[in-house]
């Protein structure tokens, strides 16, 4: 298969199975050993008690040390700290608290240490878009603390301020462009796979500790706890994250040569389908002709083959059973709209909400959308709106500083030519722009949905700023 390559100033490396450097891989991989070894041994409950103390350490190790592995580490929380939590429900008792899940959040804000630090050089370099966005969750989570409760406002401010930071962390070190790029195309062809492969499993056979936890979360949005029944969430903790990460991915194996394309391809498609969600599935149509629209013409030709092929490949498996019939009634919504719980959920949502929303001058703070329970558990009310909650917690003053910095950073990288000839910038700003797309359906902007958002519109900037930088060296 022809796949368009990305063109790099540096000398380009295919993917090793090296294990460097040797001491990042060590900390790493000794935490995957102890976390299957409580498993495999029925301590779990050790297990639940020093994941998120362990993860830091070795998060942390990285961010000071390693920050290329800690890129790769921290998206792998994201994907697969849900999937240990189960399995540690399933052998120790469920823990409504959910409390493993707070670990990649704690990963990812330690990047908040490169926000503050270079805030003031940042302005110069672009950052304005990071800093107005920051500022009006920070403003949002004072009204929270004000508003709710400081317990709700914490857990709100973990959905909001990540994206954000790690973002910028991104941009900021754009020197390091070409090694950040290989390593989070890695890193997703690798998820893609191992998450698809697992997802498309998930759906067969329905797995003993994914069936216990959607019966112990009652969440009877995401299908029947049996085979066949599931909507696919793979190893993360809903189908909309999964969708997020799904598209993100396999937008990148549109534009990256790799082994493991075909099997990756296969699988990912295939999953993304099984999760139903359609929000994600318009974003990543929406992610490729963004994409498509970014590349020079010969590049285009190159995308038109490798869709051609990528559909020969998808479409006889999704015409197969199981699949087949969870995947075409839920196309057949699309015309049917009308008879469509979730859309008429949806409408009913933006007729009784937008003008309470818009009218929010001062909102209601981050963490509004979480209640503490007769138990004292957090649990969250569903706003299926970006746009909403964003005006409902943030209200006028910070939403106008939190879309205005969104917006400010998709005006900067859609004046960028370097998307002409760095396919993965282009991919990038795909994926960027086909999350904002979601905002009207979900709230795409919080959470790992977030990470993606921020995150891919950050290191396209980056990227800009790299060949702008490379390009005055050569004229020099």
């Amino acid at each position: 298969m022809n796949y368009i390559q990305t063109q790099n100033n540096t000398p380009k490396k295919g993917f090793s199975f090296g294990l460097e450097p040797p001491l990042g891989w060590t900390a790493i991989l000794a935490l995957v050993l102890f976390t299957a070894l409580c498993i495999f041994s029925g301590a779990t409950a050790i297990l639940r008690n020093s994941y998120i103390a362990l993860s830091l350490a070795v998060g942390l190790f990285l961010y000071l040390r390693y920050p290329i592995l800690y890129i790769g580490f921290t998206w792998w929380m994201w994907f697969v700290t849900p999937f240990v939590t189960r399995l540690v429900d399933l052998k120790s008792g469920f823990d409504p608290s959910r409390l493993m899940l707070i670990s990649p959040y704690l990963i990812t804000l330690f990047t908040l240490h490169t926000f503050l630090k270079y805030l003031p050089k940042s302005l110069s370099q672009g950052g304005l878009p990071f800093v107005l966005a920051f500022l009006g969750v920070f403003y949002g989570s004072l009204i929270g603390l004000i508003k709710t409760s400081p317990m709700t406002a914490v857990r709100g401010i973990f959905d909001w301020l990540p994206p954000i930071v790690f973002a910028f962390f991104l941009f900021i070190k754009w020197r390091e462009y070409p090694q950040y790029r290989q390593v989070i195309q890695r890193t997703f062809i690798w998820g893609v796979l191992v998450m698809g492969a697992y997802g498309v499993w998930q759906f067969i056979v329905a797995p003993e500790w994914d069936v216990f936890w959607l019966i112990e979360t009652e969440l009877k949005s995401m299908g029947d706890p049996e085979p066949l029944g599931l909507r696919v969430w793979s190893t993360m903790a809903s189908p909309a994250p999964f969708g997020a990460v799904m598209m993100a991915g396999l937008l990148l194996l549109l534009t990256h040569a790799h082994y493991l394309n075909i099997p990756a391809t296969a699988a990912g498609y295939l999953a993304f389908l099984l999760t139903s969600v359609r929000t994600l599935w318009g974003a990543w149509l929406v992610g490729l002709v963004t994409l498509f629209g970014s590349l020079k013409a010969r590049s285009q030709m190159r995308l038109v083959v490798v869709i051609l092929l990528m559909v020969l490949f998808v479409v006889p498996l999704t015409t197969i059973e199981p699949f087949s019939e969870t995947i075409s009634q839920r196309f057949e919504t699309f015309s049917n709209l009308e008879k469509d719980d979730s859309a008429q959920v949806r409408q009913k949502i933006y007729e009784e909400g937008l003008n309470q929303a818009l009218t929010n001058g001062l909102g209601n703070g981050v963490g509004n959308t979480f209640v503490v329970n007769e138990q004292g558990i957090l649990e969250p009310i569903v706003i299926d709106s970006g746009f909403l909650d964003t005006f409902f917690t943030l209200g006028w003053f910070g939403a106008v500083f939190y879309l205005g910095g969104m917006l400010l950073l998709v005006f900067q990288i859609f004046q960028f030519n370097e998307c002409r000839f760095d396919s993965f910038m282009a991919a990038s700003r795909g994926i960027g722009i086909g999350m904002i797309s979601t905002l009207a359906g979900n709230s795409g902007m919080l959470g790992v949905a977030g990470m993606v958002l921020w995150g891919f519109l950050g290191i396209a900037l980056a990227g800009h700023n790299y060949h702008v930088h490379e390009q005055n060296k050569f004229r020099s």
